[in-house]
C-alpha cells in the first residue's frame, strides 16, 4: 500500500532568506554573491543551498576549459584563494575526421569560439568544491545528501520554497523502519540551479509557462572519460576539437581532448538528442570515436581512469525561457545559458548566479519578497553574457542544414563577420521541434553495428558505471518513472526498436524476453543522472525524479 499525503506528520519547516537548489557553479554563485553583499552592506541575510549529491561536485561534469572571466568578478584574487585553475590552455587544434584521415583548421582560420587563449583546463568538480569551501566560509548552510523533491507554492501561487524527499520509503512504496519526512524550507526567494533538465525546473517552466514564444529547446549528451596517459604523448595544455567521423553528415556532434596537469587527459564526444536514427547510440560512437588514428595515438599504452555522461542544454539565447517567476529564478543550464560555439557553459553559470543574487539581495534590502526578481533578466541583458550568446544564437540551428553549412555558417558568424566588426549577425533562424519528435521509426534507418570492445581503447557500459563509483540504495522506489508501463513495448519497442537501450549511456535501460513477451526491465542503480532518457524518449513517456538524497554518481577528478 502506497503512503498517502494524508497519513504523513507535517513537514519540519526550516525559514531561510534564499534557498539555491542545487551546489554546482550557478548554485553556489548566486549563495557567494548574496553573502559577500550581506558582509559589504553589514545586514544578516541567511542562505542554504541544497544537493542531492553526496558532496558538492559529486555529480557535476563537464569538459571542461573554463574562460575565467566570471569567476575573476565574483573572486578576483582566485589565484591567491588557491581555486584549482592550474593548467593553462597552450595550444588550440581543431580537426576534421574522415574514417581514417584528419585535416587540421589553420589557425588563422579558426573561428573565434575555437580560441582557448587565457583559458584553463580544469576538473569543474573540483571547482565546485573549492566554490563550496568559499561559500562556507561566507557562512552558507551547504545541505549535501539532500535532494529537493518539490517545489512549494504559496495561496498566490508564488514559490515559497522546497521540500526534500521522505527518506526510508521501501521499494513497493510503503513507510520502512528507518522512515524520516522530508523537510520544508521556506525562503522569501529560491533560486533553482539543478543544471540541465532540472526535475523542479521543468516543472516551473510548465507551470508558469516559461517557454512560451521561445523556440524549443535543445539538448545534447555529452559522454567523458579520464585518463592517466603515456608520459611520452602528454603535452599539458593541448586542447583538441573534432568533428565528423564517426557521424554522419547529418547528426549533429562533435568531441573534445583535454591534455590537463598531472599526465591526465579528459577526452568526451557530444551528441545532439535531436538525433534521427533510433539504431544510434552515442555510448557506442564515443567508443568507435576513439579508435581513429588521430585520436587513439593520444591514450595507447594509458589506463581509463574516469567515466561520466551528463546531458546538457545547448539551445542557446532563442531557447531560453523566462527565467524569473513569482518567488524565484532559473540559473545556470537550469535556464540553458550554454554557449554551445565554445562548448563552455561553466563562465555563464557564474555569472548568471551572480546576476539573480544581485537582484534577490535588492529585492530583500527593499522589504520584497515572493515576487519576480525583474532585475535579473534585465541585468543578463546588458551584460557581457547576453553579447556572447547573441553572436552564437544560429550555431545549433545551421546544423539542422548538415554538417558542411554548419562549418560555412559557424565560419562566416564566427570569424568573418567580426572580422567586419559585426558580432550579432543580422540574421536569425528558428527551431519548430523538440528532440523526442525528431526521432524517426526504425523501419526508415539501417541498423548499425557497432564492434565490440576491446577493453583496452573501448569499453562496456557496465564497466564504465563502475568507474562513476555509482550507487542507489536499492530498496528504494524507481526514480525512473514511466506514465504508461504498456508504451515502452507497445510503442517504443515496436516502432523505434527499443531506443532506450541505446541512447542511455548507463545501461539502465534493457528490453528482456522473446517474441512477444518482451517486457523494459529498468535497472535503476546504474543511473548517473544524465537525463538523457528523460529528454530523448520519443513517446516521452520516462519521467525523471529525484532519488533519495546522495544517490547517484560520486564523481572524482571529473
Amino acid at each position: 500500500m502506497s503512503v498517502e499525503a494524508t497519513e504523513l506528520s507535517p513537514r519540519e519547516v526550516m525559514e531561510f532568506d534564499v534557498v539555491v537548489v542545487g551546489a554546482g557553479p550557478a548554485g553556489l554563485a548566486t549563495a557567494i554573491r548574496l553573502r559577500q553583499r550581506a558582509v559589504e552592506a553589514g545586514t544578516d541575510l541567511s542562505v542554504c543551498v541544497l544537493e542531492k549529491g553526496s558532496e558538492p561536485g559529486a555529480h557535476v561534469l563537464s569538459g571542461a576549459v573554463m574562460d575565467p572571466r566570471a569567476l575573476s568578478e565574483l573572486f578576483p584574487d582566485w589565484a591567491e584563494r588557491g581555486a584549482p585553475l592550474k593548467q593553462a590552455v597552450t595550444r588550440d587544434e581543431f580537426l576534421f575526421l574522415s574514417e581514417t584521415g584528419a585535416r587540421s583548421t589553420p589557425q588563422a582560420l579558426l573561428p573565434e569560439c575555437f580560441h582557448n587563449e587565457g583559458n584553463y583546463i580544469v576538473s569543474l568538480g573540483e571547482v565546485t568544491r573549492w566554490l563550496a569551501q568559499q561559500a562556507e566560509a561566507l557562512e552558507v548552510a551547504i545541505f549535501p545528501g539532500f535532494a529537493a523533491a518539490e517545489v512549494l507554492y504559496g495561496e498566490q501561487d508564488q514559490v515559497i520554497g522546497v521540500a526534500t524527499g521522505d527518506m526510508g520509503i521501501e521499494k513497493d512504496g510503503t513507510r520502512g523502519p528507518n522512515f524520516e519526512r522530508g523537510m520544508a524550507l521556506h525562503a522569501r526567494y529560491t533560486i533553482f540551479a539543478e543544471g540541465s533538465r532540472g526535475h523542479l525546473g521543468r516543472q516551473l517552466i510548465a507551470r508558469y509557462q516559461l517557454d512560451a514564444g521561445k523556440d524549443p529547446q535543445s539538448y545534447g549528451i555529452g559522454i567523458k572519460e579520464l585518463w592517466q596517459i603515456d608520459p611520452a604523448r602528454h603535452e599539458p595544455g593541448l586542447v583538441v576539437h573534432a568533428a565528423g567521423w564517426p557521424l554522419d553528415s547529418d547528426t549533429y556532434g562533435g568531441s573534445f581532448l583535454y591534455h590537463a596537469e598531472g599526465g591526465k587527459v579528459a577526452i568526451g564526444f557530444v551528441v545532439g538528442l535531436d538525433y534521427r536514427n533510433p539504431w544510434l547510440s552515442p555510448f557506442e560512437e564515443f567508443q568507435r570515436f576513439k579508435t581513429h588514428p588521430a585520436i587513439r595515438r593520444h591514450l595507447e599504452g594509458g589506463k581509463r581512469i574516469g567515466y561520466g555522461a551528463r546531458a546538457l542544454t545547448a539551445g542557446g539565447l532563442l531557447s531560453l525561457p523566462k527565467t524569473v517567476f513569482p518567488g524565484g529564478a532559473l540559473v545556470g543550464c537550469e535556464a540553458g545559458y550554454l554557449n554551445a560555439s565554445r562548448i563552455k557553459g561553466s563562465h555563464a553559470a557564474l555569472k548568471t548566479g551572480m546576476l539573480a543574487a544581485d537582484a534577490a539581495f535588492d529585492a530583500l534590502a527593499a522589504g520584497r519578497q515572493h515576487d519576480e526578481l525583474d532585475a535579473y533578466p534585465k541585468a543578463f541583458e546588458a551584460s557581457w553574457l547576453h553579447a556572447e550568446l547573441q553572436q552564437a544564437k544560429n550555431f545549433k540551428q545551421w546544423f539542422k542544414k548538415g554538417r558542411n553549412m554548419a562549418t560555412l555558417m559557424t565560419g562566416v558568424e564566427q570569424w568573418l563577420l567580426p572580422k567586419l566588426g559585426i558580432r550579432n549577425p543580422p540574421w536569425t533562424l528558428h527551431r519548430d521541434r523538440p528532440d523526442h519528435a525528431c526521432l524517426e521509426p526504425a523501419a526508415q534507418h539501417a541498423r548499425i553495428s557497432y564492434p565490440k570492445p576491446d577493453n583496452v581503447l573501448t569499453f562496456d557500459r557496465l564497466s564504465s558505471v563502475f568507474l562513476s563509483s555509482t550507487n542507489h540504495e536499492e530498496n528504494q522506489p524507481s526514480h525512473l518513472t514511466l506514465k504508461d508501463p504498456s508504451i515502452p513495448v507497445a510503442v517504443n519497442l515496436a516502432e523505434y526498436a527499443g531506443p532506450e537501450a541505446r541512447y542511455c549511456p548507463a545501461g539502465v535501460y534493457e528490453f528482456v524476453g522473446e517474441g512477444g513477451s518482451e517486457r523494459l526491465q529498468i535497472n535503476a542503480q546504474n543511473c548517473v543522472h544524465c537525463k538523457t532518457c528523460d529528454i530523448k524518449d520519443p513517446t516521452q513517456n520516462i519521467v525523471w525524479v529525484t532519488p533519495q538524497g546522495g544517490g547517484g554518481p560520486n564523481y572524482s577528478g571529473m
